[in-house]
């Protein structure tokens, strides 16, 4: 048989699948009700909270077959995943941080599954691999979740997660040598801290132990916090603190540059609040005293000067602000403010301190500067970005005399730079070499008014030379929540978006950091409704300006971005043209009955209580499906080891909209095995999901590549 024959029965069967109906797997539906407070709701896939049943293994491979049979048939799925993978092929850098006479960073190739760890003593040098996480598996599913050197650069405690679970273990290394110690932990979710000033051992978070089988379903409470001292078993280390009467209260530590104090922090759920314990590491036995105790507001120590701690904070300060607290008197009253609360539109978003100089991340509708400032508030310098986009880094110990920060856009990739104290020089440290001329891009920031009036800022980037006719496919994504906040960054995945002609759009929407914390707080629990208007509302301005059309416009967010995404598609399923909720928090009313979403709590509320259940079932997606509805096509992504929002979030949504969906637009789930949130996940599955997504948006926006694309 010809070539041209083989592939004119190839184009034939494809159209002949195109037109066929999709027979989406037969799912169970059992007669499970619950009753909050007085009203009964139905859950009739709650099997499919059991992730290792039989029953729900084979309907994730019946649902998996059907959508890889119907992802098979898009024509341009592997040129998408070849420009993708060409795009992503480029030496990744992390900034080095110094330990001792090392200096540690983490590296990638290209397209290897995970970043390779490498040690120099010296800046100019590559240094020798330390660690190769790639060796771990043959298919990159074994990550590095954390390392922890001590300060002496001698020892490293490092863990490890299969699967991107949140669950791992930690054990520890000699960097000399490269040599593990005896000194090991049983995988959960411990967390090591701080090391003592010695380099003795260490401090840690863990939770007790949960039953074997359980790790997507359990509920983790009463965290302690412990010390382990090399050498010993892990069942003789002291517990520092715990607080058994409060099981929701989760901790972190440091210790202190100049080694005398080690910091407790408490936390409660996700709450942007905490409270502060010190501990004198001068006196044996020593108690642990608050600092600040009041839980109205945060509290993070940035350094200290003998009794003096220098504080960022946002108490009493909405917008933020740097104070100096003595120990001798740290009431409120007493605080002397170093460097004041931003005004206007500024916001003192982060803060670091080292070589005596504070360097301030200020954050102007939702772009960052970085001003340096002496230990009295004096203003001394400002880094400054080139162009529209999103500076980070500067961070460091007390005697360090250089720093290391990023510049990155949507259409820049991420720039790493050394900043020298001693003179104040600024020079490219590391530049990746990538296949993208910046000035063919269009960068911007515009401003859209919300349901309520409220401006909110959002990021588009496309090519050069866009009409404004309305037939531009437009993806719009966000996050809105948790008081995290959107900032430009490169991505491969994003450039290819606009390669293949497409609008990529980031709203800002409230609740997250943008303008400080009245803006977080204008977008969670009773206000989270604000939260799916604001991203309502940037799709109908980018409608309303010619960007796009309804029939052009896909949506797409992961986590509390996917349960925007699944709330705004159940709210106005009439307004897109595709949505992508991915790792999606998806049934609002059961959602802290899983490992950690308890936490949540203070982001959500939970339907414990009646005004929470009030709140939470109005927008809960998997709630507000209704049969009879055109829903427009949708693609859900998960993790089958996702312990953060477990998969039966996206497993009982996929379920319950495959039954009511009334329209012929296919909804379908890609349920990626042996993978967890998305921390870890190896490069080639990123790319896979990645291209499969894009792939689903080609058909279902009708979009036609352009000429010459990924030639």
């Amino acid at each position: 048989m010809s070539l041209s024959r083989t592939c004119l029965l190839a184009l034939a069967a494809t159209a002949l699948v195109a037109q066929s109906p999709i027979v989406y797997p037969a799912t169970r539906k059992a007669d499970m009700v619950d009753d909050y407070h007085g009203t009964k709701v139905a859950d009739p896939y709650r099997w499919l909270e059991d992730d290792h049943s039989a029953e729900t293994a084979a309907w994730v491979e019946a649902q998996n077959r059907v959508t890889q049979a119907y992802l098979g048939q898009i024509p341009e799925r592997n040129a998408i995943e070849a420009r993708m993978t060409r795009l992503w092929n480029y030496e990744k850098y992390g900034a080095p941080s110094k330990h001792g006479k090392y200096y540690i960073y983490s590296y990638n190739s290209g397209l290897q599954n995970q970043a390779v760890i490498y040690l120099t003593e010296r800046l100019e040098e590559k240094g020798r691999v330390f660690f190769d996480p790639n060796a771990l598996s043959k298919d990159g599913t074994v990550s590095l979740a954390g390392m922890r050197f001590s300060e002496d650069g001698a020892f490293v405690a490092y863990n490890l997660s299969k699967g991107g679970s949140d669950v791992s273990t930690w054990k520890v290394r000699n960097v000399a040598t490269g040599v593990d110690l005896p000194d090991a932990f049983p995988a959960g979710r411990l967390g090591v801290n701080a090391w003592a000033k010695d380099g003795s051992g260490f401090y840690y978070t863990d939770y007790p132990k949960v039953e074997a089988g359980k790790a997507l379903t359990a509920v983790y409470k009463n965290q302690k916090l412990f010390f382990h001292k090399l050498g010993d078993p892990v069942e003789k280390d002291a517990v520092i603190y715990e607080r058994p009467d409060q099981p929701d209260w989760g901790f972190g530590a440091s210790v202190t540059d100049d080694g005398h104090w080690l910091l407790i922090s408490q936390r409660q759920g996700t709450e942007r609040k905490n409270r502060v314990y010190l501990k004198d590491l001068r006196k044996a036995g020593s108690p642990v005293v608050p600092l600040f105790d009041q839980y109205d507001g945060s509290y993070a120590i940035l350094g200290n000067d003998g009794d003096t701690f220098y504080v960022h904070t946002d108490a009493g300060a909405p917008r933020h602000r740097i104070v100096a607290v003595d120990l001798k008197d740290p009431k409120p009253s007493a605080w002397k403010d170093l460097i004041p609360e931003g005004k206007g539109r500024d916001v003192l978003a982060a803060a670091d301190l080292f070589g005596d100089t504070f360097a301030v991340t200020w954050k102007t509708d939702a772009l960052n500067i970085v001003k340096l400032y002496d230990l009295k508030g004096r203003f001394l310098k400002e880094i400054k970005a080139e162009g529209l986009g999103n500076l980070s880094g500067f961070n460091g110990r007390r005697e360090d005399t250089e720093t290391f920060y990023t510049f990155t856009s949507y259409n820049q990739p991420p720039t790493l730079y050394r900043y020298d104290l001693k003179t104040g020089a600024s020079t490219v440290f590391r530049q990746p070499k990538v296949d993208i001329r910046p000035t063919e891009f269009e960068v911007k920031e515009v401003f859209y008014p919300s349901k309520d009036g409220t401006k909110v800022p959002m990021f588009l980037a496309y090519r050069k030379g866009l009409k404004l006719d309305g037939a531009n496919p437009t993806l719009l994504y966000a996050y809105g929540g948790f008081n995290i906040a959107m900032s430009p960054a490169y991505s491969p995945v994003a450039q290819v978006w606009m390669e293949m002609g497409g609008v990529y759009a980031v709203a800002c929407l409230r609740g997250g950091s943008e303008y400080g914390k009245t803006w977080w707080e204008a977008g969670k629990r009773e206000t989270k409704q604000n939260v799916f208007d604001d991203f309502i509302a940037a799709a109908e301005w980018l409608i309303k300006e010619k960007y796009t059309s309804t029939p052009k416009l896909a949506i797409h967010g992961g986590s509390n971005g996917g349960l925007l995404v699944g709330a705004c598609m159940t709210q106005r399923p009439d307004l897109f043209g595709a949505c992508l909720p991915a790792v999606g928090v998806m049934d609002m009313l059961r959602y802290h009955t899983f490992t950690i979403g308890w936490m949540w709590k203070s982001d959500y509320m939970s339907s414990d209580t009646p005004e929470g259940f009030a709140n939470l079932i109005k927008y809960s997606p998997l709630h507000n499906l209704k049969p009879g509805v055109k829903y427009p096509p949708t693609l859900v992504t998960t993790g089958d080891h996702d312990d953060r929002v477990v998969p039966a979030h996206s497993h009982k949504f996929i379920a319950t909209l495959q039954a009511d969906q009334a329209g012929p637009a296919p909804v379908l789930t890609r349920i990626e095995t042996n993978a967890g949130h998305g921390a870890g996940k190896p490069t080639a599955k990123q790319i896979a999901e990645r291209a499969d997504q894009w792939a689903f948006l080609v058909k279902n926006l009708g979009m036609k590549l352009p000429a010459g694309f990924a030639q």
